[in-house]
């Protein structure tokens, strides 16, 4: 099975450029599923339901999230009705969403995709472990979920690498998100659980994690604010992974980054 995972998409800049490749990414490298996080879709901050249904009707099978999955007041209502739209597992009962979805592509295989949010210099939410644990044992990969992406959203790296060695064996890939910068350690496992600490972000990178420099650079340098942050609206660079896993066990054969446009120095995997 073949799925592309692309970081954080950040405002209009990210979210054009996203929408123009992923039929191109679909047909190039023959996926069968593609997963994104977009919870700073929406001018940067949240999603809007107009969005998430561009995003699913673009090529898009699931949008995970994380600490700005509120940002717009709307996504409590559409959440709760739409699966494909996922926020962290690690929040109370009774939170608005569902923090896992099973999906199918065209020949009936099942990928599983679990969002979770970390607890370090991060919002204070459940045990990120336990959540994950208990949502693990519910399926068996390579049988009843032929595929487990594990999308962890936090900021400490060693969380995400202690996630990814947590969920080993266990889950096809785990990747993190959230500091909008890829990694460069795409690597599998030692029991077969493809992983990267974080996948990046789909926007433009003239700019201080996606937003236009001027606002964080004033807050940085004068220690006060004179506005909003803004996305930056430059050409875009889509940033993600690319994970082929074997069928029967659902683990790992194959993670590479994936790097398209501007900015960065470009990195596509080939077939």
């Amino acid at each position: 099975m073949r799925l592309l995972y692309l970081g954080d998409i950040i405002g209009r800049a990210g979210r054009d450029l996203a929408l123009k490749k992923i039929p191109e990414f679909r047909q190039s490298l023959k996926l069968d599923f593609v997963v994104v996080n977009g919870e700073n879709a929406a001018a940067g901050f949240g999603i809007t339901e107009k969005i998430c249904d561009e995003l699913l009707a673009g090529g898009v099978d699931v949008i995970s999230t994380g600490n700005h999955v509120w940002d717009q007041n709307e996504t409590k209502t559409h959440i709760a009705s739409e699966n494909r739209l996922i926020r962290p597992i690690n929040y109370p009962l009774g939170t608005p969403g569902r923090g896992s979805v099973m999906v199918q592509d065209a020949r009936g295989r099942n990928l599983l995709v679990i969002n979770v949010m970390g607890q370090v210099f991060m919002n204070a939410l459940d045990d990120p472990f336990a959540a994950v644990d208990a949502e693990l044992k519910k399926y068996a990969l390579g049988s009843t979920a032929k595929f487990i992406l594990v999308d962890i959203h936090a900021e400490a790296t060693s969380e995400k690498m202690a996630m990814g060695h947590f969920c080993d064996g266990r889950a096809s890939l785990v990747v993190g998100t959230h500091s909008h910068v890829p990694t460069a350690d795409a690597q599998i496992l030692d029991g077969g659980t493809a992983y990267q600490t974080d996948a990046g972000m789909c926007g433009d990178y003239n700019s201080v994690i996606g937003m236009d420099k001027a606002e964080p650079l004033q807050r940085f340098t004068r220690k006060i604010s004179s506005g909003r942050f803004m996305p930056a609206l430059g050409a875009a660079t889509i940033c993600g992974v690319f994970v082929e896993t074997d069928d029967e066990t659902g683990l790992a054969k194959r993670i590479e980054p994936l790097r398209l446009g501007a900015r960065l120095k470009e990195y596509m995997p080939v077939l």
